[in-house]
């Protein structure tokens, strides 16, 4: 898991999303124990360690059409993927999963979009700020990955709406 740089402002969806992966983990573990949290697991889930039994693959589209592939392991949202195996999609989860932002915004085939969990309020509210909207939009930061999205394809929109740009060109303007 990497570390928070922006204190401790984590949406609860991610939070139940990372806790219940947990849970599946121990839950073998705990069956003869009372003790609720350990980080032996946590110290072994090395990325790039996986099992191939616990590998999901997932592809990504890039802005440029570019397929990107990656492994990732049960309970890691879309955007902890994107993160760890260090794809080049530009400016993607600026806010680092916090629900701040729609740079981790990603457009879901149709037949996938429908199995995904329900969206809640905050990350409707997030998209509402979206480039490119369609009605199989999400963000990456609350859709956590599950075996049976073993092979899913998502495609990043075009366009991304990012503050840092529109600082970006204020300064060189005034330069």
């Amino acid at each position: 898991m990497r570390p928070l740089r922006s204190g401790l402002n984590v949406s609860k969806f991610r939070f139940i999303c990372l806790r219940g992966a947990n849970e599946q983990r121990h839950s073998a573990a705990k069956q003869g124990s009372e003790r609720g949290f350990s980080s032996t697991q946590e110290l072994r889930d090395v990325p790039g360690e996986l099992s191939s039994a616990d590998q999901v693959t997932v592809h990504f589209i890039n802005r440029d059409g570019e397929r990107l592939t990656a492994t990732a392991k049960e309970g890691e949202s879309l955007l902890d993927v994107v993160v760890n195996q260090n794809l080049a999609i530009d400016g993607f989860g600026a806010c680092e999963g916090t629900l701040a932002c729609s740079t981790c915004h990603l457009i879901f085939e149709k037949d996938a979009f429908q199995k995904l969990d329900a969206i809640s309020d905050e990350e409707l509210d997030m998209l509402d700020l979206a480039y490119g909207l369609t009605e199989t939009s999400r963000l990456g930061c609350q859709v956590c990955i599950k075996k049976s999205m073993d092979g899913l394809t998502v495609r990043v929109p075009m366009d991304v709406s990012d503050i840092r740009r529109q600082l970006e060109a204020g300064k060189q303007s005034k330069q």
